[in-house]
């Protein structure tokens, strides 16, 4: 493959730099993709300030894009950008849980901006991350939008980076290789890693010196070429000069030659528009005559038609006497009939009386309609507000469950089971408490504590022993219970009344802000005395020393403070207390008891008036259908005696039509002769306009013809002058070949002098500058000058010299101070996933407690989904030559054993077994665990796909058979886009045409972005190859 072939396969990263002005949108194509890519694919992503990077732009490919770079260089930056890019979690990417800490240290803010394809116009995506308040800004095609409007277009394009089908990143891969172990391999490696950093730094030293001495030797070995180059241009200079007097004579020939063409030329142009003229006056009378010619056939035509015409009106006045003949036979043969008028009036009269009955019957029907549309919006108006209650419930229930499972889980099993107890019992009192005004929502919750709030209360003791022997004993949950007193407090009046209290700026005590069930008011006042705690306003809290000495209760509440106040057992002072109020969290919602059962009383009688009405309609349907019926049998014996009256005066009124008809069709006759003669007049002037125009076409004709004769003779003499001046032409080309060789050869070495000129100057001023000298100094500083004087003198030598250092220095691949932070970084990380781990863990527990109720919905489903994988899986390995299946391995109830089985066999020699430690190697266990996430993400179709270091822990032989696997599936025909990350590669690996490669460099020895420059890589890799 050529270099050119392979240019167009590579993407380019640039890092710490401006961004890169390659146009990234593809055009349209007729078959809804455009290069390749499909909707949703990425076409750029941009990074400033993000993770490792300064500012980078990479452009992915359609296919398989291969992202590969040494540890630490920022591989998983660019997943990280893709993810967070998205609107993505960052619990997906599993590195922070704050997006504030995907910033650039240092910086203050960073953001990702990727392009996604669309048909319909590309989609630009844009993320600005604050680090001071941890926030993002987004942006849709340069315009401010919100996350939840990205979310949606994200969504439109069927992408999902949540879905470990689609975005598979490094630590959820590692995870499947057991990550957490390698992660403490690899950091005892990187010790060693730390310690041949500092051995590459040495030869980073000995590069920086041979750098420094290299423009010396190049700028002499310039200065030398310039002055042979000056030398070889001056003698050039002579030899074009005496060339140029020897050519002089055949010039002036040429020169008289063009000042004869030029006038000949110029009437033949002359002769050339006359032409033009004649022949477009030819066409115009030609088109004439054409039009002539149309408008005799026209006249014939129309002559044509009213022969036509005649011929058919003698026909319909045949056969209209005709018909008249046969209706007044029929006439004839009719007898004398019975006079039916008084049938007909008698069920004329039996007709009126029905309608006047059905009239009334639908004005009864209207009415009941009407009571039945307004008895309807009433009950839906009943409906939607029971409905409102019932949210406003919901909400309180959604609060309870993510707050307090166990209470919620408890909270069921009472609704289900209430039969079992035989007093009361209240669901926790932050569902039955209804506070009657939201705001004074945070004093009950500051005053009654969280326990007691999701606390169940009951009136007989031993309901409560019951209750809690089956909830905390048998089901193992954490929930509380009370029991209210066995005498009512709810009625208890305060210590003192309201009004000698309002003085003080208190507006109520804490009992009459809420209402409660009796047996629940009764404890709140036996056990917080919320019938004696009063509530103050502003006013309160600007008087309050006041309030506490004069007043000395043990506890009150202002506008936004509780104070609690309690006097010395021992001596007579009084200690006072206070707290702010904290926010109302499960109190907000305000519902109404008494209008919650005022409302189901209405919604009964509501729906008994709606039936009422539809039984009294159906009765009044009942009579429209007999009265119809009645009707209908009426107005057919009407029918029939009206045609038995009607027939004879019809047959009669048709003969005199009939006879109308005739008579005029009698007097339309038409005078064909007449017609005739005019005809032939029209077409005999039309004709003596076609002579008139046919005369005028031969004369410009006749023009035509004689303006090409003389164009002729003026192209014969021109032609004789063409050919003269042809010859003095190809005698002086002749005569000035060697001219323009001379000056050819004089114009490269005077650009070969002016850039060996320029190139000296800049070698000398880059040398300086390498080197730190002062402007005007050309000598080298001392201790420069005994380095050099141990390093090569020829520039070959130096290269060679420095080739060698820069490929042992490479040889310390992935070396870098990164190398030192990803080692504290993954300490870290390994004391995170084990705490993670433990969580997890705990929250296992939990949910294996509702997997039984679960059951019914995901088995099937599932089963269908493992059988879907098996395919795939199955189609995977019988590519390697092998055999795999999956199937679902259940247990019967014990859900703790159910599980996915992967059975293989990589011999054929061998039989089917199940994927363990014991019967696979590390190496096959790898290849299988890689082979089924590839089944799993085939499942799942989207615009492209994301993998992180997945093929680590793999032995060589393995990991080309997987990566032949992915190179065919990724870049086979209608295949989204795909990433695949990795930090190393084997030798000699088959790639495919529509693959990417993007290589990441990163390091404090970089080429700025800047300096970078496509042609001159090109230039010096294709240099190497040729050496």
């Amino acid at each position: 493959m050529d270099l050119s072939q392979k240019r167009k396969r590579i993407s380019h990263e640039l890092t710490n730099s401006q961004p890169s002005r390659r146009e990234a949108a593809p055009s349209c194509s007729t078959n809804g993709q455009a290069g390749g890519f499909v909707e949703g694919s990425i076409l750029r992503i941009t990074m400033r300030n993000f993770l490792t990077y300064d500012h980078s732009e990479v452009f992915p490919g359609p296919k398989l894009n291969m992202i590969v770079g040494a540890n630490g260089t920022g591989k998983s930056s660019i997943v990280c950008a893709i993810c967070l890019g998205l609107a993505g979690k960052t619990a997906v990417l599993g590195r922070g849980d704050k997006v504030g800490l995907y910033v650039k240290r240092g910086c203050s803010k960073g953001s990702v901006e990727i392009e996604l394809y669309r048909a319909s116009g590309n989609l630009i995506i844009t993320r600005e991350i604050q680090v001071e308040n941890n926030q993002s800004t987004w942006m849709l095609n340069k315009k401010h939008s919100s996350q939840r409007a990205v979310e949606e277009a994200v969504k439109e394009l069927h992408i999902q980076v949540g879905n470990l089908c689609q975005f598979l990143p490094q630590n959820v891969c590692k995870e499947k290789a057991n990550f957490l172990e390698k992660a403490r391999q690899r950091n005892e490696r990187n010790k060693l890693d730390v310690e041949r950093y500092y051995m590459k730094k040495r030869h980073l030293d000995r590069i920086q010196m041979l750098e420094k001495k290299k423009p010396w030797v190049e700028y002499e070995t310039a200065r030398k070429e310039l002055e042979g180059v000056k030398k070889e241009r001056e003698e050039m200079k002579k030899k074009l000069k005496s060339l140029k007097e020897a050519q002089e004579p055949l010039l002036r020939k040429i020169r008289s030659v063009e000042s004869q063409l030029q006038p000949i030329e110029q009437q033949m142009k002359e002769l050339t528009a006359g032409i033009r003229d004649a022949s477009q006056k030819c066409k115009q009378k030609h088109d004439q005559l054409e039009y002539r010619n149309k408008e005799v056939d026209d006249i014939r035509q129309d002559l044509s038609l009213k022969q036509t015409e005649e011929a058919d009106r003698q026909k319909r006045i045949g056969h209209t006497q005709l018909m008249i003949k046969d209706l007044q036979k029929e006439l004839q043969n009719m007898g004398s009939m019975e006079d039916v008028t008084p049938q007909i009036e008698a069920v004329n009269a039996d007709l009126r009386k029905i309608q006047e009955e059905k009239a009334k019957l639908e004005g009864e029907m209207l009415d009941l309609r009407r009571d039945k549309d307004e008895a309807f919006g009433e009950l839906n108006r009943l409906r939607n507000r029971q409905r409102s209650l019932d949210d406003m419930m919901k909400v309180k229930e959604d609060k309870l469950r993510n707050r307090f499972r166990d209470t919620y889980t408890a909270l069921k099993w009472l609704r289900d089971n209430r039969d079992r107890f035989e007093g009361n019992v209240y669901e926790p009192m932050m569902l039955v408490i209804n506070v009657r005004d939201t705001r004074h929502a945070k004093y009950i919750e500051s005053h009654i504590p969280l326990n007691d709030l999701r606390a169940f209360v009951f009136q007989r003791q031993e309901d409560m022993e019951k209750f809690m022997t089956e909830v905390r004993d048998t089901q193992r949950l954490r929930v509380n219970t009370v029991i209210a007193p066995e005498e009512s407090c709810s009625k208890r009046p305060p210590s003192r009344p309201l009004e000698t209290l309002k003085p003080y700026g208190f507006f109520s005590y804490l009992r009459e802000l809420f209402d409660a069930p009796e047996e629940v008011m009764s404890y709140l006042c036996y056990q917080y005395k919320v019938n004696d705690v009063p509530v103050g306003t502003e006013k309160t809290k600007s008087m309050i020393e006041m309030v506490i000495r004069e007043l000395q209760m043990r506890m009150i509440y202002t506008a936004e403070e509780k104070y609690t106040v309690k006097k010395s057992n021992y001596s007579s002072n009084v200690v006072s207390s206070n707290s702010a109020l904290r926010p109302s969290q499960f109190l907000t919602m305000t519902i109404d008891a008494d209008e919650r059962s005022q409302l189901e009383e209405q919604l009964r009688a509501a729906e008994r008036q709606v039936q009422s009405i539809d039984q009294r309609m159906a009765a009044i349907r009942e009579q429209q259908a007999k009265l119809d019926r009645r009707d209908n049998e009426l107005r057919a014996n009407k029918k029939k005696l009206s045609e038995l009256k009607g027939k004879k005066r019809q047959l009669e009124q048709k003969i005199s039509t009939k006879q109308d008809s005739l008579r005029q069709m009698e007097q339309n006759e038409i005078n064909l002769q007449a017609i005739e003669e005019e005809t032939n007049a029209k077409i005999a002037a039309v004709n003596n306009k076609k002579v008139a125009i046919m005369e005028e076409y031969l004369g410009h004709m006749q023009m035509k013809a004689r303006l090409s004769m003389d164009k002729v003779y003026l192209a014969l003499q021109s032609a004789g002058l063409s050919a003269e001046k042809t010859k003095l032409e190809t005698d002086c080309r002749d005569s000035s070949s060697e001219l323009k060789r001379a000056e050819v050869v004089y114009t490269k070495l005077d650009q070969a002098k002016n850039n060996l000129l320029a190139t000296c100057k800049t070698l000398m001023r880059r040398a300086s500058e390498i080197c730190n000298m002062t402007p005007g100094e050309t000598a080298v500083p001392e201790e420069l000058h005994r380095a050099f004087s141990q390093l090569p003198d020829t520039l070959d030598e130096v290269d060679a010299m420095l080739n060698e250092e820069k490929t042992r220095a490479e040889c310390f691949t992935g070396l870098s101070d990164a190398v030192v932070e990803e080692y504290n970084r993954r300490e870290r990380e390994i004391q995170n996933m084990e705490k993670e781990l433990d969580d997890k863990t705990n929250a296992l527990r939990t949910y294996r407690q509702n997997i039984a109720e679960a059951k019914e919905r995901w088995l099937n489903p599932l089963k269908r989904l493992v059988e879907q994988i098996s395919e795939r899986f199955s189609e995977f390995f019988r590519s390697m030559q092998c055999a795999g299946e999956v199937d679902l391995l259940s247990e019967n109830e014990e859900y703790d054993k159910y599980g996915i089985r992967i059975q293989v066999k990589f011999r054929s020699s061998t039989e089917l077994h199940e994927l363990t430690p014991h019967h696979q190697s590390g190496g096959e266990r790898s290849v299988s665990t890689m082979l089924y996430l590839m089944a799993l993400q085939e499942l799942n179709r989207c615009p492209f796909r994301v993998v992180d270091e997945i093929n680590q822990g793999m032995d060589p032989v393995n990991e080309r058979r997987v990566f032949d696997i992915v190179v065919r599936t990724a870049c086979g025909v209608n295949t989204s886009q795909y990433f695949f990350i990795t930090p190393k590669l084997l030798q000699n690996l088959k790639y495919a045409e529509q693959m990417t490669i993007l290589c990441v460099h990163n390091g404090p020895y970089m080429l700025p972005p800047n300096k970078w420059s496509e042609k001159t890589f090109i230039r010096c890799a294709t240099r190497r190859q040729i050496s």
